[in-house]
């Protein structure tokens, strides 16, 4: 059935993953995954200091490459190492991290609120330390730490909310560690944006109304006082009732005026006009300026893209030198810390040494002991057999002597019995 082979392939994943969680622990371990291919497996491993992963010659990830091969049934296992780039989004990682600084003795809610910190400051959404076991006393208790926002149900919080456990044993007992996070990256299904329009203004359309006003102003004002002058002087002259003479007189000087303000009407003519050729020109400079200040704009837009583009450049640079800095000096700490466990690793073999030396010497000393007590028993044996036939000679040589006595005593009678009768 497809649902058992589902199974049986998720218990191989689940096995390689607590295999690598548990060989490469001082690595800083941060998952891995498993692509089928047609020339073979591969196994892409997350770390924090891949380095260690590699080891000294690829020592390290060929032993890797045969246990795959040979323990979980990979056909054609190709390891591959990448690093992490941001280690305090990777839950794992910081769940290791809580796990060694519990270890060294650090209490709880300072390592988980240090944890939180560190997680947010590099840009995560939400994060959520759950830190369970003996953690105040002799009895098991819960402490859950949690910033920003996470989503802890639904499609989104099994999609996007990535989840690391692990564990710290103490004296009191063994702690549990989960940490989840959230990414910076994730845009959840119900996030509205809201573009706003952009509404551009033109400069040369104020600048020229700001121009034409005055002139319309001017030309408006010169005829309504054209028109007022001509009105009174009419007024006037319908007025004054006067004799035929001086009706010509009158005639002559309405002729003169009516002429006069012909003049000035023309002369406001002319200065209307000249006014609107100054308000073309005045219009042109404007529009002039305004184009002269759009180039420097557009110049000076450019030159601040150009100098954007040379600080990106420099800020690149600045980071790249940083990261081969940083590459240089993870290196040789990679080296003295390879370098101390090969010396750790020559002082515990000579320690090994020394111990089977010394256990040799031991057995050595234990035989001996056995062979002298040994001989002991067995002289104490013959000492006791010798006692045992020296007794026996003693008893022997009493019982003769007192057969002896007896003889005599029995003589020593009958030579009585002898004496006695002579």
């Amino acid at each position: 059935m497809i649902e058992k082979d589902f199974v049986t392939e998720g218990l191989k994943r689940t096995r390689i993953d607590e295999y690598l969680e548990k060989e490469l622990d001082r690595a800083g371990y941060g998952g891995m995954e498993i692509q089928v291919t047609p020339l073979g497996t591969m196994v892409v491993v997350y770390a924090e200091r891949p380095g260690m992963v590699i080891g000294r010659g690829g020592k390290t990830v060929r032993a890797i490459t045969q246990n795959l091969k040979n323990n979980y049934e990979l056909e054609n296992p190709q390891v591959e190492v990448k690093e992490v780039d941001i280690p305090e989004l990777n839950p794992k990682i910081m769940a290791h991290k809580i796990s060694a600084m519990l270890q060294r003795g650090m209490h709880f809610r300072r390592v988980a609120y240090s944890a939180l910190r560190r997680i947010m400051g590099a840009g995560a959404q939400g994060v959520e330390v759950t830190i369970s076991g003996k953690i105040r006393g002799s009895r098991s208790a819960c402490a859950k730490f949690t910033d920003g926002y996470i989503k802890k149900c639904g499609e989104p919080s099994i999609k996007y909310v990535k989840q690391g456990f692990a564990t710290a044993p103490l004296k009191p007992g063994v702690l549990g560690i989960s940490v989840r996070i959230m990414p910076p990256d994730v845009v959840l299904p119900d996030k509205v944006d809201i573009i706003q329009p952009k509404v551009e203004e033109p400069v040369t359309t104020e600048t020229a109304e700001a121009v034409e006003a005055p002139t319309e102003e001017i030309t408006e004002g010169s005829v309504e006082i054209l028109e007022e002058i001509t009105e009174e002087a009419a007024e006037e002259a319908a007025e004054v009732p006067v004799e035929e003479p001086v009706k010509e007189d009158l005639k002559t000087k309405a002729t003169e005026a009516k002429e006069a303000v012909e003049e000035k009407a023309e002369e406001v003519k002319d200065k209307a006009t000249e006014a609107k050729t100054k308000a073309t020109e005045v219009k042109k400079a404007v529009e002039e300026k305004a184009e002269e200040v759009k180039d420097k704009a557009t110049e000076a837009k450019t030159k601040a893209t150009e100098v954007k583009k040379a600080a990106e450049e420099k800020a690149e640079e600045v980071k790249d030198k940083a990261s081969e800095a940083k590459e240089a000096v993870e290196e040789k700490a990679e080296e003295v810390k390879e370098k101390a466990a090969e010396a750790k690793e020559v002082v515990e073999e000579k320690a090994e040494e020394v111990k089977e030396k010394a256990a040799e010497a031991k057995e050595v000393v234990e035989e001996k002991a056995e062979e002298v007590k040994e001989k002991a028993a067995e002289v104490k044996e013959a000492a006791e057999e010798k006692a045992e036939e020296v007794k026996e000679k003693a008893a022997e040589a009493k019982k003769k002597a007192s057969d002896k006595v007896a003889d005599i005593k029995e003589e020593a009678s009958e030579i009585k019995e002898k004496v006695e009768k002579s």
